[in-house]
């Protein structure tokens, strides 16, 4: 299906990225940056409104989303364009989702992730800023005086939903584990 082939893209495009920002090739990195986002874009509204939605979409989507953004964060702060306590807070949200997923899935059962605005909002101010850092490195925008406002703003997104998804997540967990407990008739 074309949006899991876009979906695949996505993930190939994460090295020549790399590969860019190791040369210090900003302006490159930020159209291929753009290139990636605007594919996510395009798989989403593709799957949604031709019914192409899949199990592996739903599943390589955002792992393709937090990759790129997690690789490019990483690399940037290895290059000290971007705070490294920014990034932990990045690593530190997505392994609590992820973490919090993995144990849904083995103690309660199947799950299906869908995004919270909050995290949609995350996600986008997450480009937004990634982009800015690029942007600034590659001489297109004066953005760096901007910038530690937009950390701020992008921390506070971080903590509020990755909050939200324990919070959501665990009360359907105990929701779901007091419904399979066996009553007793007597």
């Amino acid at each position: 299906m074309l949006p899991n082939a876009i979906t695949v893209l996505r993930f190939l495009l994460i090295p020549v990225l790399v590969a860019l920002l190791a040369g210090h090739r900003y302006g490159a990195a930020a159209a291929v940056f753009t290139i990636s986002a605007l594919s996510d874009l395009a798989d989403g509204m593709i799957a949604r409104y031709c019914n192409l939605r899949s199990r592996f979409g739903a599943i390589a989507d955002p792992l393709a989303d937090k990759l790129t953004m997690l690789t490019l964060a990483a690399v940037l702060a290895m290059q000290a364009l971007l705070p490294p306590w920014l990034v932990a807070a990045i690593v530190l949200r997505d392994l609590a989702i992820v973490t919090g997923a993995l144990a849904y899935h083995f103690v309660v059962g199947r799950y299906d992730m869908a995004p919270f605005f909050l995290s949609k909002l995350n996600t986008a101010l997450s480009f937004v800023v990634l982009a800015g850092v690029l942007a600034s490195a590659a001489g297109l925008a004066v953005v760096r005086p901007m910038l530690p406002a937009l950390f701020g703003l992008l921390l506070a997104t971080l903590a509020a939903s990755g909050a939200q998804y324990v919070w959501v997540w665990g009360r359907r967990a105990l929701r779901a584990r007091r419904a399979a407990r066996p009553t007793a008739h007597g």
